[in-house]
């Protein structure tokens, strides 16, 4: 079997002759495989086992016939070298056990040992590496999100603690963002030296804030990571998570390869925020795939006919695949974009003449 790089030459604007399709959350609770694992081991007890690790991040691309793996981990593994004792609890997520709320808080925070605290997702990626015939995408979690849990303590909707830090002691809070940056990029560049061949930064919760208070308070941060990591020729993607659309148009000096996008703003509108510099992936509504098997498609291909209408364009969903998804459903979606974007781009290109 011959190497499938159609994901990286989409994130790269590089012409492919069918639309590359991965899914967040695609190894999960929604295959029985992967359930029957979890009745034995938690989320941060198979990260500990890389053999097990790799296995669960397979099994999508096996069973799904995707285009790219990602990574079987959790965007919170690497706070624990940082200093952040948590524990992810079922039906509630992540839960700290010591949140930030103090200058004190922020500088015990100690800089990131990957190699030492967190040689188990670096033997997963080597295993990954040697063993895949698509890409592996690795990620982190943005600062912002994760500052989000480190300083509510838990998962919230109002994120009231996170803002009354940032508005009210913002010397504190870009002392955080600087050492969350440094976890980031250090984590990243591990990742990439040890076979990652793109990364994905998730900023899940930043749609929470406004766009001039994302400009002030979370996209300097979100800038120097990239900065950093822009001489690595590993494609880099941002997900802004969900409700992001009226941040976009901030995105545009950006050093990343694709833009992510949520199912509230169309392919082509957030083509238009971002600018022509990015390819964009996304942006299924992932409760679409509770509807009947011709509702689905139909969805795909609206969201396919605007993705082939300019090079650079990853199809996906625009958040992660909960549940209650089908397995089988996903496998004939993942068939349908395959067969239908082949045409797609064959008609487009006929159309501009190439």
């Amino acid at each position: 079997m011959s190497y499938n790089d159609t994901f990286i030459r989409a994130c790269k604007k590089q012409a492919v002759d069918t639309l590359p399709v991965w899914y967040m959350r695609q190894a999960g609770r929604y295959d029985p495989d992967y359930r029957k694992i979890k009745e034995k081991y938690s989320l941060l007890e198979i990260c500990q086992q890389p053999e097990l690790a790799a296995e669960i991040t397979l099994m999508p691309v096996h069973k799904l016939g995707v285009d790219a793996a990602i990574l079987y981990s959790d965007i919170m593994n690497p706070v624990a070298s940082i200093g952040i004792d948590f524990d992810i609890v079922k039906d509630v997520g992540p839960v700290i056990h010591n949140p930030i709320r103090s200058t004190a808080d922020v500088e015990r925070l100690r800089p990131i040992q990957v190699e030492k605290d967190l040689s188990h997702v670096i033997k997963t990626i080597e295993i990954l590496a040697a063993q895949l015939q698509v890409p592996l995408i690795t990620f982190a979690g943005a600062p912002f999100t994760i500052a989000s849990y480190l300083i509510e303590g838990r998962p919230s909707k109002s994120y009231i603690r996170t803002k009354q830090l940032m508005y009210s002691e913002p010397a504190v809070w870009f002392q955080l963002m600087d050492k969350l940056g440094d976890m980031v990029i250090a984590y990243l560049k591990a990742h990439i030296a040890a076979g990652a061949k793109a990364v994905q930064l998730f900023d899940s919760w930043v749609g929470a804030l406004s766009p001039n208070d994302f400009k002030v308070f979370v996209l300097p941060t979100i800038t120097r990571i990239f900065d950093e990591l822009k001489h690595l020729e590993q494609p880099k993607i941002y997900f802004p998570g969900v409700s992001s659309g009226e941040l976009l148009p901030l995105l545009g000096q950006l050093e990343v390869d694709v833009i992510g996008l949520d199912w509230r703003v169309s392919i082509a509108e957030g083509r238009k925020r971002v600018g022509s510099r990015f390819a964009v992936q996304g942006n299924l509504d992932p409760y679409v795939l509770t509807a009947p098997m011709s509702v689905i498609k139909d969805h795909a291909k609206a969201i396919i006919d605007q993705g082939v209408e300019q090079p650079g364009y990853v199809f996906n969903l625009g958040h992660g695949l909960f549940p209650e998804a089908s397995l089988d459903k996903l496998k004939e979606l993942t068939e349908f974009i395959h067969v239908y974007s082949k045409d797609a781009l064959a008609n487009s290109k006929q159309e501009s003449g190439v």
